[in-house]
């Protein structure tokens, strides 16, 4: 039976000590970049395996960390695990991403199992405003850290990446008045939800600011899919005095309803101008391209990741809050852009 390559063996051939192999391998930053790589590539060649248990067992760190997303098929959800998968790789973190499906049933059974996995903390985007906080609190008396990002629930002691939702709603309505527009609807979400509240609130501000009417007939909850956004612009379209601009709170419901006026033989941005909210890559590669609110995914995920490492790097164990708010940017397209 073949001998199994050890940390000394490679100290050995690279004539350095066990321990700077050692820290090299978990990525300790007090070793230079080139000695890391050498030791890194080494390793590879000597069929090193490194013991995780044992690692485990003596850092008393598991290196996995949870994160937890409503949905994959989002490319800001994807962009956020990048963000954070790009922070946390080179300090020998390994990522375990679990989907709720917007369920608090699944929600609460992720978190679970991630505290069975003996996970060294979980970031979460929640799904559902309901989730007790009971779930929360359980991590805290465990002293597993847990950040919240995009979306969040206030509870004292939590850490929190997010973005302005007020101005960026903002900024996309007062985009719409300032190409004429008088009448805009606004496709909502779960307004339980601090960010799709937040998202109808600067909607709100920006038409109250600009002398507009504020019709709540014109503001509808929907799910985040392009047949809901359909489903709500044919609503819309039938009304008496129909809208002549739509700001979705997200680019799913804003595609559904591109859809549905065009179906319905209206031309946009002539007849209705269209925004949407997250930025998602087909949003400007369609021959209609739609305007939406960029969130900066990559960098929130790499601020939250950020966040965790100054936790679970808390020598003094003194409880951390940061509360770190990410300014939007409006991506102006040819979905609203009347005047040029």
């Amino acid at each position: 039976m073949k001998k199994k390559t050890t940390i000394y063996d490679i100290a050995k051939k690279l004539n350095l000590t066990a321990a700077t192999v050692s820290r090299a391998l978990n990525n300790n930053e007090k070793i230079s970049e080139n000695t890391r790589k050498l030791v890194q590539e080494t390793a590879l060649e000597m069929n090193y395996e490194q013991n995780t248990l044992a690692r485990a067992l003596k850092s008393g760190k598991s290196y996995n960390v949870g994160v937890i997303v409503p949905r994959m098929d989002s490319n800001f959800f994807a962009s956020v695990i990048r963000g954070i998968e790009e922070e946390l790789y080179p300090k020998g973190y390994h990522v375990i991403i679990c989907q709720t499906h917007d369920q608090e049933n699944l929600e609460t059974g992720n978190i679970n199992s991630l505290l069975n996995a003996q996970v060294d903390g979980i970031l979460m985007s929640i799904s559902n405003s309901k989730t007790k906080n009971q779930i929360f609190n359980s991590l805290s008396r465990k002293r597993v850290p847990l950040i919240f990002f995009d979306r969040k629930k206030d509870i004292s002691g939590v850490s929190s990446v997010t973005i302005d939702d007020f101005n960026g709603a903002y900024e996309a309505t007062k985009h719409l008045i300032e190409q004429g527009c008088k009448r805009i609807a606004h496709l909502s979400n779960d307004r339980s939800l601090e960010i799709f509240k937040n998202r109808y609130l600067g909607y709100k501000q920006a038409i109250l600011d600009h002398g507009l009417e504020l019709d709540e007939s014109l503001v509808i909850e929907t799910h985040s899919k392009v047949e809901e956004g359909r489903k709500t612009a044919k609503a819309l379209l039938s009304m008496e005095r129909p809208p002549d601009a739509i700001f979705s709170s997200s680019d799913f419901t804003a595609l559904g309803a591109i859809q549905e006026i065009k179906a319905q033989g209206l031309k946009i941005p002539e007849d209705i101008c269209v925004v949407g909210f997250s930025n998602e890559p087909f949003t400007r590669f369609m021959e209609l391209s739609i305007t939406s609110v960029d969130q900066s995914p990559i960098e929130m995920g790499r601020m939250t990741a950020q966040v965790f490492l100054e936790e679970v790097n808390n020598g003094k164990n003194v409880k951390m809050e940061k509360q770190i708010v990410l300014t939007p940017e409006l991506i102006v397209r040819k979905s609203s852009l009347k005047k040029q």
